[in-house]
């Protein structure tokens, strides 16, 4: 009896693994689930849903269940910082820094927790071995977008911009096309490229670092000062920037 009970159970596991599925959406040929093999890694997905050959492949995400928690956690701390930023720059007289913190707080709260993955998923780099061919697991979610020929520009500025793509351009360049805030840190920038990779970057006189190009669909954070208060904030803008990066072109706002 035991021995039926064990074969049981082992059934009741064998056909959970088996349904366990990924699902992949976007510039694909076979969009939808697809069954995820017993160890089951990005090739065997891709080879499934094909993604077009002309989608944009550096933009395309891999969202994870498992990473739902941390982010959880880095946006909740980002939006505690934003919090103390607003209330220290009242009591420093800064309304100004005020306004732009509260505003920054109100864009964090309607973005989404993603699990997102910073990962190589071009089909082609998987297959050679040019990149990790990352084992899945079931829940995981593959978004193959269309190329977007712009660049956003957001954080210490007037409003949000998104300009226009421009080859080879320098990140700190796209600034001329977005009006900074005088909140803003003058110093540095916070490069997200479209496949979720953050770069500070230097862009004053003594610190300026060249050849720094964003591709289509990067976003440009100008980081908000606060070196300038007691006690500043230091983590701010690095942590803002590493939870834009898990954010899709499509769910920014």
């Amino acid at each position: 009896m035991r021995r039926v009970q064990f074969l049981s159970a082992c059934l009741l596991l064998i056909t959970s693994v088996s349904q366990a599925a990924v699902t992949v959406t976007g510039d694909v040929l076979n969009p939808g689930p697809v069954d995820l093999p017993p160890g089951g890694r990005l090739s065997d997905v891709i080879s499934v849903a094909v993604p077009n050959a002309e989608s944009y492949w550096l933009a395309a995400a891999l969202l994870r269940q498992s990473l739902l928690d941390e982010q959880t956690r880095l946006k909740t701390g980002v939006l505690f910082d934003l919090q103390v930023l607003q209330r220290t720059a009242l009591v420093f007289d800064m309304p100004s820094r005020a306004s732009l913190a509260l505003r920054l707080y109100e864009q964090v709260s309607r973005m989404p927790v993603t699990g997102r993955q910073v990962t190589v998923l071009d089909p082609v780099a998987i297959e050679v071995g040019f990149a990790r061919n990352v084992r899945l697991t079931d829940g995981d979610r593959l978004i193959y977008p269309l190329r977007v020929d712009e660049v956003e520009v957001l954080g210490a500025v007037v409003e949000p911009c998104r300009l226009p793509f421009v080859a080879l351009q320098e990140a700190r360049d796209y600034l001329q096309g977005c009006a900074t805030l005088a909140d803003a840190e003058s110093d540095y920038l916070w490069l997200i490229q479209p496949n979720g990779v953050t770069r500070k970057i230097g862009i004053a006189p003594w610190n300026r670092e060249s050849g720094q190009v964003p591709a289509a669909g990067s976003k440009i954070l100008v980081p908000v000062k606060n070196d300038d208060l007691d006690p500043p904030i230091p983590e701010l803008n690095q942590q803002l920037a590493e939870f834009l990066a898990t954010q899709l072109a499509e769910v920014v706002h």
